[in-house]
């Protein structure tokens, strides 16, 4: 181990226990499903909060096939507007409950689709059981021309109105054994970087983020997924993050983190967020669950996080 990959973490540590947090240059988000912007309208209009980052699904805004339907995210944007107050959407092909299949019904039906989803296994958090979900299968190059036809036309009425989109995390859990939609390690990880360099060819004007942190079939960087994806970002002006920021955990230091260490100051935007299972770990140093300093002082100086994305759920938010 490098002396500085041994020290880097007892800084950390002596930050955490005299209780010193950098803040500064962090920008607050929140994060949000779509709809509920009424009941947080008292967290939105916080002085230290600068925006949300709100999901929508496919099926939400597509009904139909080529039909759309943006009457959600003008409705949200306008709301933040009139709050001065910044949008960051994020478009969901994934989901993390059984019953949730939100897709447009033509993807599911229409034999070309091979189904339109393939089932996969989700970890919701420290000392939860596994749950199971769906992911869209963006590596049928029928789903994902829909896919990108939808990307083209959220750029079409929004690119630089909302601050930014974001494009779901690279992590999946399939049983590939049981697989019968043609998915293969290779394959996914080419849809996404064709996903995310066709978004930033449609969006000229807000950031696009990919969340990265891991890849089927890699741990450790072994199949390059992770280098090569952020090298891809670096080149095209690509920012990254990720939906949990947990200080030195082990899985994502085996992963997305050292690539983020690396890459500070070379992407154009780093947003990550603390999402409800994220609140759900512990500090193994004091044995409680980390503080939002803990969690800010970990993103910004080792991450080199710029953005976070805030579960509404988070403490500090619900203290007066």
């Amino acid at each position: 181990m490098s002396l500085i990959r041994l020290i880097t973490p007892l800084i950390f540590l002596l930050l955490t226990l005299t209780g010193k947090a950098a803040t500064v240059g962090v920008q607050n988000f929140l994060y949000a499903e779509s709809g509920n912007l009424t009941q947080i309208d008292a967290m939105i209009r916080r002085p230290d909060i600068e925006g949300v980052q709100i999901v929508y699904s496919w099926k939400v805004l597509e009904t139909t096939k080529g039909q759309y339907d943006f009457s959600r995210i003008e409705q949200d944007l306008r709301h933040l507007n009139a709050l001065n107050r910044k949008l960051f959407i994020q478009i969901q092909d994934r989901f993390f409950e059984p019953q949730a299949r939100n897709v447009p019904a033509y993807l599911l039906h229409d034999p070309i689709y091979g189904g339109g989803l393939a089932p996969q296994n989700d970890n919701p958090g420290e000392n939860r059981p596994v749950g199971s979900g769906w992911v869209a299968q963006q590596w049928n190059p029928a789903v994902q021309e829909r896919y990108q036809l939808l990307l083209a036309a959220l750029a079409k009425q929004f690119d630089g109105h909302v601050l930014g989109i974001n494009l779901p995390e690279t992590a999946i859990d399939l049983d590939m054994k049981r697989d019968r939609t043609g998915f293969s390690c290779n394959k996914y990880f080419d849809a996404t970087l064709k996903n995310l360099d066709f978004a930033r060819k449609v969006f000229h004007k807000s950031h696009v983020v990919q969340y990265v942190n891991f890849w089927p079939c890699e741990w450790n960087n072994d199949h390059r997924y992770m280098s090569r994806l952020f090298s891809f970002a670096s080149t095209h002006r690509i920012g990254l993050g990720g939906p949990d920021i947990v200080p030195w955990k082990k899985a994502q230091m085996k992963n997305s983190y050292p690539f983020f260490h690396q890459y500070k100051g070379k992407l154009p935007l780093v947003a990550m967020a603390v999402q409800e299972p994220t609140l759900t770990y512990t500090n193994p140093q004091t044995h409680t669950r980390f503080t939002r300093d803990e969690f800010v002082d970990f993103a910004e100086h080792y991450l080199g996080v710029s953005l976070i994305y805030w579960s509404t759920e988070s403490r500090w938010l619900r203290e007066k």
